[in-house]
């Protein structure tokens, strides 16, 4: 709450300030004659009241704007005058025109805040039909696993292959719990990451040999090699698991995708990512809720336990935490492009 009013103190003495300072300039370049003083401060109560919360300091706006184009752009100047004509016009004009625009402001930011609250729950709740689809299979296959093992004399490779599908099973569902804990630590609001430099090249490299040993079906995967090393501020290991998230996503989903690849384009002030497939691509009416955690496999190539909403809708909090945006686009290769992009990426 105190941050809140110290923010909201600095932003009506910059913009007071701002209009002061503008209204005399102008008084110099008119020779002290200033028509465009009263619509200044008009317009220096408008914001005020626009991105300051509630009403104390748009009314503060008005008052101080009208005292100070009678005390200091109107003759005689530096000397108050209350007799001057459209005096209280001009006082009950810049009033009405705070409460105004900071009654707006409020329904606006209500309305806002509504909207948001009703987003995340809606998010909450795909998210948990998305769980329980997603575990349900593998916790099916680990339980007969397991009891096939205990209760069963098994030759040496039929034991080895159900280790193996334990070991799988258990890791798709490692990996279902961290996107879990992801969602739920960026849809409460208030995250803060722990960004540091990293050499973006490190990073992938570590995310394409954990995609190559976890995945059920992993595709292969062809990276662009920067012709500069590029350090890029993040959180290497959100940034790494939303990578990973994204493979996985082409190997469970891209139906016909025989390859994966990595395309990065570097700009002075932002890094572009794109993972791309040669699949059949996302369908417009699907890549509209790709991203909110209800989207659902159209036909998928792997094995059907695997949901699309749930990573994709933890890469996107993620990306967004950062600073940056994550969409879906049709890629040159003939399937899917999903494009982000993070602030930074200079050469060291």
């Amino acid at each position: 709450m105190k941050k809140r009013g110290l923010l909201d103190f600095l932003l009506f003495m910059g913009i007071m300030g701002s209009a002061v300072l503008l209204s005399m300039l102008l008084s110099g370049i008119n020779d002290d004659n200033n028509p465009f003083a009263m619509a200044v401060f008009i317009l220096a109560v408008a914001l005020v009241a626009r991105f300051t919360s509630g009403y104390f300091w748009g009314i503060l706006a008005s008052l101080a704007g009208t005292l100070c184009v009678n005390y200091i752009f109107t003759y005689p100047f530096w000397a108050f005058d209350v007799t001057y004509p459209g005096y209280p016009l001009t006082m009950a004009v810049m009033l009405v025109v705070s409460v105004i625009i900071s009654t707006l402001t409020t329904q606006i930011k209500k309305q806002e805040q509504l909207r948001f609250e009703v987003e995340r729950e809606k998010m909450h709740a795909n998210l948990l039909r998305a769980i329980a689809h997603d575990i349900r299979t593998p916790l099916a296959s680990m339980l007969g696993a397991s009891s096939a093992l205990q209760e069963q004399k098994l030759s040496p490779e039929a034991q080895a292959s159900l280790i193996s599908g334990l070991h799988r099973d258990a890791c798709w569902l490692v990996r279902v719990t961290e996107n879990l804990l992801s969602v739920t630590r960026f849809s409460a609001g208030g995250v803060s990451l722990k960004k540091q430099e990293e050499v973006l090249e490190e990073i992938i490299g570590s995310a394409v040999a954990k995609y190559r040993r976890t995945a059920n079906n992993p595709l292969p995967v062809t990276a662009d090699t920067p012709s500069e090393i590029l350090m890029v501020p993040m959180d290497g290991t959100l940034i790494e698991q939303v990578l990973i998230n994204l493979f996985d996503n082409v190997s469970a989903h891209a139906q016909g995708a025989t390859q994966i690849w990595l395309h990065i384009r570097p700009t002075p002030e932002r890094v572009y990512l794109s993972v791309e497939d040669d699949g059949a691509g996302i369908s417009p009416s699907q890549r509209s809720h790709l991203f909110d955690g209800s989207a659902r496999p159209g036909g998928p190539r792997g094995d059907d336990r695997r949901s699309m909403g749930i990573g994709l809708s933890v890469c996107r909090s993620i990306i967004r935490a950062h600073g940056g945006e994550l969409w879906a686009e049709d890629s040159p290769h003939g399937g899917a492009a999903l494009r982000f992009d993070l602030p930074g990426g200079k050469q060291p």
